[in-house]
């Protein structure tokens, strides 16, 4: 007599398993298609776990390693951080707002159809400036998903941006109304990856660390404000934060980030941003890689 229950959760008289005794690959799964993780799952740890409950094969297009960070002159050095999700953070990277300063002309502002965005390194301005950003340097490594099939999308375009060590956004902040730092595109590579060179960016007041992107087909729709695919946010790990803001330039973000939580946060704090929260390593003297994996 069949009762509609996954074998997997039957014992051997063919009684139903309590959930309580399911094991730890039934109680992760759960928490994830509940999206009500109550930790961060991601990076080493979360990667160590996973492999204890389930084979990953090396042959899925998505979990491609990130590549060694060549990004010219002052990006950081060797390796990024293998961040492959690709089955333990099981679900479509949640849709965030852009906030009030992504200057793709939702906001007043548009940076996309400018001549010199799509670029890699996204520390200097480009145009009438060439201010350059100063700040710990991070290389930023997004590979993304299909949500349905966990194909990489190859050739989409990815635009990203994020606040400056003191907090400030390009082309909005006072001080930096006529620069446009920190903002740039990419199209995804053949394993849906894209890498850019920048630099760690503030705790400001209300908000924990995050870097904000959006998901176009391609870079021709990213730079023609075209449809967005994908808007989100990417959570940078606590342990690193406090690293980071301990340097000279980072003061403020030492007393902002003491106020805020991740599971606190407008954003991440509805699953303490499971889906969200970045690889990050390295150190603050050779600069750091982040790197997430994320299906759209």
């Amino acid at each position: 007599m069949s009762t509609g229950t996954d074998p997997r959760w039957l014992d051997a008289n063919g009684t139903e398993i309590d959930e309580d005794h399911r094991g730890l690959t039934y109680d992760i799964r759960t928490l994830i298609n509940r999206r009500r993780a109550l930790g961060i799952f991601g990076g080493i740890a979360a990667t160590t776990l996973l492999a204890a409950c389930s084979p990953i094969t090396q042959t899925d297009a998505s979990t491609a390693p990130a590549q060694p960070g060549t990004g010219g002159p002052g990006a950081p050095g060797g390796a990024a951080p293998e961040q492959d999700n690709s089955d333990l953070l099981d679900g479509e990277v949640p849709n965030e707002t852009a906030g009030p300063y992504p200057a793709d002309g939702s906001n007043g502002i548009n940076v996309l159809d400018d001549s010199g965005i799509v670029r890699r390194d996204i520390r200097s301005s480009f145009g009438s400036s060439s201010t350059t950003a100063e700040g710990v340097p991070l290389e930023i490594v997004l590979t993304v998903r299909d949500a349905a099939t966990g194909a990489a999308l190859v050739g989409a375009g990815v635009y990203l941006w994020h606040c400056d060590r003191e907090g400030r956004y390009s082309l909005y902040s006072d001080g930096v109304e006529d620069e446009n730092y920190l903002r740039g595109v990419q199209p995804t590579d053949d394993t849906g990856t894209v890498r850019f060179t920048s630099i760690y960016p503030a705790c400001y007041s209300g908000r924990w660390p995050h870097i904000h992107f959006e998901v176009y087909e391609d870079v021709a729709n990213a730079v023609a404000t075209g449809p967005i695919v994908k808007t989100s946010q990417i959570a940078l790990p606590d342990e690193i934060n406090a690293k980071v803001y301990a340097t000279a330039g980072y003061e403020a973000s030492i007393r902002n980030a003491s106020q805020v939580t991740l599971t606190g946060d407008n954003v991440f704090g509805d699953d303490g941003g499971v889906l969200q929260v970045a690889t990050v390593t390295g150190s603050v003297d050779d600069g750091y890689a982040a790197a997430l994996s994320i299906a759209v």
